[in-house]
């Protein structure tokens, strides 16, 4: 550095550096080049300031700083590289769980259950997609809820029908093949019809009960069980003319459910007084209450043995006092029903006299 004030100069080296007019220049000093800035100072007395640096350190200070900011940056890259590398890993880890639990679901007999934790994209993907596999398995539930009811069906078809087919085909063959006097002819007409109303019962019953076993949850809607009833009870005594038929009076009774079920259960308790233990008076009644609503069936027939109040509940079971002509399916339909609808049927004694079919079904959650 040389500063000239007039006609003096003065160095802070060995060095005199030339004044320039321009701001920078390059000039050889002793044989070295130097690089030269010349900045005016101003004040009452002229004075210049010249600062200098030799080429080749300039240059070498310049390369330095270039491998110093090459070696900043390619840091910085490796650095930004490895936490990305890192922060992305942590990020895919939740889809990765989830691809990985996808994989081991098969259709085995539990739902499958996807639980992912982590970023809340990769939560919200896990929780659509296991509500989609509890609708999938939901579907898939209630198709083997009906294969096992069409194989049912044709199980029991199968086993309650060859017997009255077999009396109608002898029947029909008898009917073919004898010439037989016209009294024994009626008979013989007689008991083809019988069994024939016998199997379109049995039949008429199956399909209602493989009905009920495909219903579902939307098929429940506010039913008024005291109208149920005393339509009911107006229906029977049209199909049941020597039948008194009467209804407790009772405050309306709200409930969830399937009205077509109910009346099912309902029409099949009163059959089951008339036609299997010979009543000639049935009582309709309803109590409601927190716990949900009580209907009962009471009459004044034979009644049921207390040790045939569970049996008869089953399909195709008759009781001691039942007729031969009945499907055995009338009480099963009622316990169906009971059963979808969250509640029990029963028998109990009637003050009546003869046996009380009760429905429990609970309220609504």
């Amino acid at each position: 550095m040389t500063i000239r004030r007039g006609s003096l100069v003065t160095s802070n080296s060995d060095v005199t550096l030339p004044r320039s007019d321009v701001d920078y220049t390059d000039t050889y000093i002793n044989g070295v080049r130097y690089r030269v800035r010349t900045v005016e100072i101003p004040g009452p007395e002229p004075a210049s300031l010249a600062v200098g640096a030799t080429y080749d350190a300039t240059l070498a200070e310049t390369n330095n700083l270039h491998r110093r900011v090459l070696l900043i940056c390619g840091f910085a890259i490796f650095a930004s590289t490895l936490f990305a590398w890192l922060l992305a890993s942590f990020a895919v880890r939740p889809f990765k769980q989830l691809a990985q639990q996808t994989r081991l679901i098969d259709a085995g007999d539990e739902a499958p259950r996807v639980e992912v934790h982590g970023a809340t994209e990769a939560v919200e993907i896990a929780e659509a997609m296991r509500g989609m596999l509890q609708r999938i398995w939901d579907e898939q539930n209630r198709t083997k809820e009906a294969l096992s009811s069409a194989r049912d069906f044709a199980a029991v078809s199968s086993h309650e029908l060859r017997t009255p087919l077999t009396a109608m085909r002898t029947n029909l063959e008898v009917l073919s093949t004898l010439d037989l006097p016209d009294d024994q002819r009626k008979e013989v007409l007689s008991d083809v019809i019988r069994t024939q109303s016998r199997i379109e019962a049995t039949l008429s019953a199956l399909e209602r009960l493989a009905q009920g076993e495909l219903s579902t949850s939307d098929d429940h809607v506010p039913v008024d069980i005291t109208e149920l009833l005393d339509r009911a009870a107006h229906d029977a005594t049209r199909v049941y003319p020597d039948l008194d038929v009467s209804l407790v009076p009772s405050p309306t009774c709200i409930i969830v459910g399937m009205p077509a079920g109910l009346r099912l259960a309902v029409d099949n308790a009163i059959a089951n007084a008339v036609k299997h233990g010979g009543a000639t008076r049935v009582q309709l009644s309803a109590v409601s209450s927190r716990a949900g609503v009580d209907i009962a069936v009471d009459d004044n027939g034979s009644g049921v043995p207390e040790s045939e109040r569970e049996v008869v509940f089953e399909r195709f079971s008759r009781g001691s006092t039942a007729s031969h002509s009945g499907s055995g399916l009338g009480l099963a339909l009622v316990a169906q029903q009971a059963h979808l609808h969250g509640g029990t049927a029963s028998l109990q004694d009637s003050p009546l006299g003869g046996a009380r079919l009760l429905l429990r079904l609970p309220a609504p959650s």
